[in-house]
């Protein structure tokens, strides 16, 4: 079996599709560059990534279905799974093949395993919606750290540029060292070869604003006086406010 090796972006990943067809490979798997592994048997063929190879893909998936269906591919491709990445794989030669009609056939394993990563890519979604908290640095710049599950800041971008456009700000991945910054109404996407100044993934109090420590320390103050331990519900809280999101909430830190 043949494997198409791509550098791990979306652009690379449709470049695979086009290169499919190009060369006329029926039987094959798409691998990301740092999760490749030379086999003794099989042949691997490095896909340089080409935008203008990629968009004919893009424009080929919107003739033959609908853009919904372009932001159903581009948001499970987020999840950075190899085994998702095949199964869309499969799901767009459907499409080109003429069987449009069987994406949303739950009866085949893979587009059911589609379908149900793209309602974990939304929860993900939802959650970075609720929980991503801003903190001001002495340049008036708001950053937000997460640490999402899956590479969902393509995906959150317009949320926060709606909700806060006049603000410049900074939302930074920890786990993949990148983040988007928008300021005057653009979003750009930033990288990073080594992780912002962080003390315990959180952001070093010498370069927080006074402003901003005195609001979270009045925040902290405020919900420990409305916490009644009597009425405590553990579980309750978990379900709505998972654990792994306290790390990123100011009133979780004392």
């Amino acid at each position: 079996m043949v494997e198409l090796v791509f550098d791990g972006s979306y652009e690379g990943f449709l470049t695979c599709i086009f290169e499919m067809y190009i060369q006329k490979i029926n039987d094959c798997t798409v691998v990301e560059q740092d999760h490749h592994q030379s086999k003794i048997f099989g042949e691997a063929i490095i896909v340089s990534t080409n935008e203008q190879h990629a968009e004919r893909i893009i424009n080929g998936i919107k003739d033959k279905t609908s853009k919904k269906v372009l932001a159903f591919i581009y948001s499970v491709f987020l999840q950075e799974s190899t085994q998702i990445h095949n199964d869309l794989v499969y799901f767009i030669k459907m499409i080109f093949d003429g069987k449009a009609y069987k994406i949303s056939d739950f009866g085949d394993s893979r587009i059911l395993r589609l379908h149900k990563a793209k309602k974990m890519m939304g929860r993900e979604v939802h959650r970075m919606h609720a929980f991503v908290r801003f903190q001001q640095l002495k340049d008036d710049l708001y950053v937000a750290i997460v640490n999402p599950d899956f590479n969902v800041l393509p995906l959150i971008g317009k949320h926060f540029k709606d909700r806060y456009p006049t603000m410049e700000w900074l939302i930074y991945d920890t786990k993949r060292s990148y983040g988007i910054f928008h300021s005057e109404g653009k979003i750009d996407v930033v990288n990073f070869e080594e992780h912002i100044d962080l003390y315990q993934e959180k952001i070093r109090h010498e370069n927080l604003s006074s402003d901003e420590l005195s609001y979270q320390k009045m925040w902290q103050a405020y919900f420990q006086s409305v916490n009644i331990k009597e009425r405590n519900n553990t579980k309750l809280h978990e379900r709505h406010v998972p654990r792994r999101y306290w790390t990123y909430l100011v009133e979780k830190w004392n």
